[in-house]
């Protein structure tokens, strides 16, 4: 068995720093660390995992579950989050849920399981007063639009205030009939009912009436959706000069489909999605936004857990995004 010792030898430093290139510490320099890295691969040398943990009591690794790999939200958040725990010598696993609260009751149990230090959760499906959250003692993040405040640190995002911010900018453009492009689900709490909220306090605030002739909504928080969404929005008959999209990926869509029926952005039409993903600014037009701070977020949640880790009594705490409006062509 090839030893620490060993990949010292084979790299010409001391068997601490083998141990600081391994465990990711600070102190090393670039040229020492390619060293000891190529010494790793050429001898074949495999870390064990289980006497490591049995040490320091810790695997060094946190769970991210997100609802789905394939939207380009969570890729962007995955991304800073992964940046934010690597600056605290963290490593992390990511697990779709599938958006329902037995995906998301199984990647608690996994992390468990897998002996992940701890756990950054999107919810969708659980619920706060779910029989199965038992929580503990365990360290987890809950981010989502579930209150989970109580028992759970909780990152939100600004749903209710950036989507009235959205709808409150479409006004001021000039726009009188706005229509909101969404999730078909009105009840409960979640990412439709929150930022349908936001549209309709805006409206009001605004002295508009809102119409539910002009709410339109996707099959999926998909490309496909949006598109589909504004087929029929077109073809309604229904006059409107205003469209706020639940998120960028069905914005992307509905642009597409009022392109699809002769709609311009934003001469006939203006446009203003959510989420702030990097590919918002590459459409044509370019894509106005509700852009939430997702490295704020991500390094509050990493804070979080890692602070959870380290003293897991602690109070339960919880935060909301801050946000800005990037305003693009498609409501110019």
């Amino acid at each position: 068995m090839v030893t620490m010792s060993d990949v010292a030898k084979l790299s010409g430093v001391s068997t601490m720093t083998v141990s600081n290139v391994i465990n990711d510490r600070a102190g090393v320099s670039d040229q020492v660390r390619r060293r000891v890295l190529e010494a790793i691969r050429q001898s074949g040398y495999r870390i064990n995992v289980s006497a490591r943990t049995l040490r320091s009591g810790r695997t060094g690794v946190i769970g991210l579950a997100v609802p789905e790999i394939d939207r380009p939200y969570f890729g962007h958040l995955a991304t800073h989050v992964i940046a934010q725990a690597k600056e605290r010598g963290f490593h992390v696993a990511i697990e779709e849920t599938g958006a329902g609260a037995a995906g998301e009751i199984d990647a608690i149990a996994h992390s468990h399981k897998l002996q992940f230090d701890g756990l950054i959760l999107s919810a969708v499906g659980l619920d706060p007063g779910d029989s199965r959250l038992s929580g503990g003692d365990y360290p987890i993040v809950m981010l989502g639009e579930q209150d989970f405040s109580a028992r759970f640190d909780h990152v939100a995002m600004p749903n209710e205030e950036g989507t009235k911010a959205a709808t409150a900018h479409l006004i001021d453009r000039g726009c009188r009939r706005i229509a909101i492009v969404t999730g078909a689900a009105l009840d409960g709490v979640n990412v439709v009912t929150r930022r349908y909220h936001g549209y309709l306090a805006a409206l009001a605030e605004r002295g508009l009436d809102a119409d539910p002739a002009l709410r339109f909504a996707v099959d999926g928080m998909t490309l496909a959706g949006g598109r589909a969404a504004a087929h029929r929005l077109a073809d309604s008959g229904h006059e409107v000069d205003g469209v706020v999209a639940v998120s960028d990926t069905v914005a992307q869509g509905v642009l597409r489909g009022l392109a699809d029926r002769g709609l311009r952005v934003p001469d006939d039409v203006r446009l203003v999605g959510f989420d702030g993903i990097p590919e918002a600014a590459y459409t044509v037009p370019s894509l106005s936004t509700v852009a939430p701070d997702h490295r704020w977020m991500a390094a509050k949640a990493v804070e979080l857990v890692t602070a959870r880790i380290d003293d897991p009594s602690r109070p339960a705490a919880a935060y909301t995004a801050p946000f800005d409006l990037m305003l693009r062509e498609s409501t110019r």
